[in-house]
């Protein structure tokens, strides 16, 4: 192990959890098996046009059929922790009654397999893959969902919470507002703008209402995985200037203070006035035994033309080496953003745990079988360094789960992108670790010793 490695593992917390991170549709594949129901992503692939390859998750990495396989990588690997999500349609194929019983039987059987592997489960019950039935009923438009979503955390929580470390009721509650019914890049494909706003308040609601299920039914660890980033204006114009700041508030503000301080601000409760409803603030701000952060890179925003649907624009960012994604690699700006956020927030602050962070480098096997990817490398080392410079300054960060354990489905982009440590050939469904599976091996190794 080179010094730099050392050096980081020697000074990040003693107790710092290392982790990878997936998701049910992007992994499991096997759409029809054991009585799933049909989701928004199975309904949005199939429609021409909206995946840049054409592909779909009904394969993905087969995780559904390989889990041991899986699971036995991961013991390799050697991170304690792992991220997973549950798929509402194999539970409640239509997202309400009764529950499938073949669906919480695999999950059981990998819970306990991760058990058996010594790894500590974290389980997402809400990571995007809605049931069809509810979004013909509305989606998250809906204030019904809500309720169904409390029943759904009812039942896993009873059948799963005395194994499952930890729970994150809902993944990127602002990732699927404005992408998946602001501007229809992500399933459901509606492009409602700012009327999608109601959409996030009842996400917030429903975290809470999943938050209290989980509790009743014995959880110990209940926390969020919200996307943030740092937002910076185009330019010192002071158009841009507020673009910026409007956007910072849909992007980060509204969801860090609905849950950590129940309310809005003044400036978007206008758009969210007519979803609020008594109650709603106190069961949105749920005590949190962490907060989990999903960073990728910062954003550039400038004002947009007088005719733009929207009052902001994403401007390139300028300056940093990019991603096979073409996000720009900025390691500082995630520790200036954990800076801050405690600053600003300070006591409401619960630990904070980094629920996601990753990179898109699309290398593959050489003639040797060796998938040599270090900017993945590079990109994790420098994003861990940024997260133990944070702790020195005080900040409370209790892990990092890496995206991804291995490649999968990446959404809109398809199959065309690949974030993982493990490489997967699709056609065969074959797993090979990368090198940066052996760096994050030996990284954590060298932690432990620590313990």
């Amino acid at each position: 192990m080179a010094d730099r490695e050392r050096d980081l593992a020697d000074r990040l917390p003693k107790e710092f959890v290392f982790g990878t991170s997936t998701a049910a549709y992007q992994i499991e594949g096997a759409v029809d098996a054991d009585g799933r129901g049909r989701s928004v992503w199975d309904t949005f692939t199939a429609e021409p046009g909206r995946i840049a390859d054409g592909s779909t998750g009904a394969e993905a990495c087969d995780h559904y059929h390989r889990f041991p396989e899986d699971i036995a990588l991961m013991k390799e690997l050697g991170a304690p922790g792992y991220r997973f999500s549950i798929a509402w349609p194999r539970i409640q194929p239509t997202g309400s009654g009764p529950a499938n019983a073949a669906g919480l039987d695999f999950y059981d059987r990998l819970v306990d397999g991760l058990l058996e592997a010594g790894l500590r489960p974290m389980a997402t019950l809400f990571h995007w893959d809605l049931p069809q039935a509810l979004e013909d009923d509305g989606g998250w438009l809906n204030r019904v969902t809500i309720d169904r979503f409390a029943d759904y955390a009812a039942i896993v929580g009873e059948r799963l919470g005395d194994r499952v470390a930890d729970w994150v009721p809902v993944n990127e509650p602002n990732v699927v507002t404005l992408m998946g019914y602001g501007v229809g890049i992500h399933a459901p494909g509606k492009e409602l703008m700012f009327d999608a706003m109601g959409v996030g308040h009842h996400l917030l609601v429903a975290h809470g209402r999943a938050a209290i299920a989980l509790r009743a039914a014995g959880a110990t660890s209940v926390g969020c995985a919200n996307n943030h980033a740092p937002i910076w204006p185009a330019s010192d114009d002071p158009a841009d200037v507020g673009a910026a700041k409007i956007f910072d508030l849909i992007w980060n503000g509204h969801y860090l203070e609905g849950m950590l301080l129940g309310r809005y601000s003044d400036d978007l409760m206008m758009l969210c006035e007519d979803h609020v409803r008594d109650g709603d603030f106190a069961t949105m701000r749920q005590p949190l035994d962490f907060y989990g952060i999903n960073y990728y890179n910062p954003m550039r925003i400038g004002a947009a033309s007088e005719d733009a649907e929207l009052p902001f624009d994403f401007r390139e960012v300028l300056g940093y080496p990019v991603t096979d994604f073409g996000w720009p690699v900025v390691p500082d700006a995630l520790r200036e953003w954990l800076i801050m956020f405690r600053a600003r927030l300070r006591a409401a602050v619960p630990p904070i745990v980094i629920t996601e962070s990753g990179c898109a480098y699309n290398m593959g096997p050489d003639e040797q079988g060796v998938i040599d990817d270090q900017p993945r490398i590079d990109y994790h080392q420098a994003h861990l360094t940024a997260v133990a410079e944070a702790t020195e300054r005080g900040v409370d960060v209790r892990g990092y789960y890496a995206w991804s354990t291995m490649d999968n489905f990446e959404w809109a982009e398809g199959y065309t992108k690949r974030f993982g440590f493990v490489h997967v050939d699709y056609e065969t469904q074959v797993r090979t670790p990368k090198r940066s599976f052996g760096w994050y091996a030996d990284l954590v190794a060298r932690h432990a010793q620590r313990a």
